[in-house]
C-alpha cells in the first residue's frame, strides 16, 4: 500500500464528505421540488465518485474510507467549538 496515495485519497474522501454536507445543507433551504432533485443529483454524484474509487487501487479505497469516516466526527467537534466560542 502506498502511504502517500492513501493520505491523498483520505483528504479527497474528507473533501467529498464536506462538499456533500454543504450541498445538502444548502438544498434544505430550497423549495421541496428543487430539494428532491438536488438530493438525487448529489446522491448520484457521490455514488459515481465511490464507483470510480472502487475501480482504483486498494490504497486509494482504504484512504478514501479513512478520510470519509474520520471527517464527520472531527467536523462536528469543530462546529461545536465555534458555537461555544461564539457564545
Amino acid at each position: 500500500m502506498n502511504t502517500l496515495t492513501a493520505l491523498a485519497s483520505a483528504a479527497f474522501g474528507s473533501t467529498v464528505y464536506l462538499t456533500a454536507f454543504s450541498a445538502v445543507k444548502w438544498l434544505n433551504q430550497l423549495n421541496p421540488k428543487a430539494k428532491v432533485v438536488g438530493l438525487m443529483v448529489t446522491g448520484l454524484v457521490v455514488c459515481a465518485v465511490i464507483g470510480l474509487i472502487v475501480i482504483a487501487s486498494k490504497s486509494v479505497v482504504a484512504g478514501f474510507i479513512v478520510g470519509a469516516v474520520l471527517t464527520p466526527p472531527v467536523h462536528r467537534t469543530l462546529q461545536r467549538r465555534k458555537q461555544v466560542a461564539g457564545s
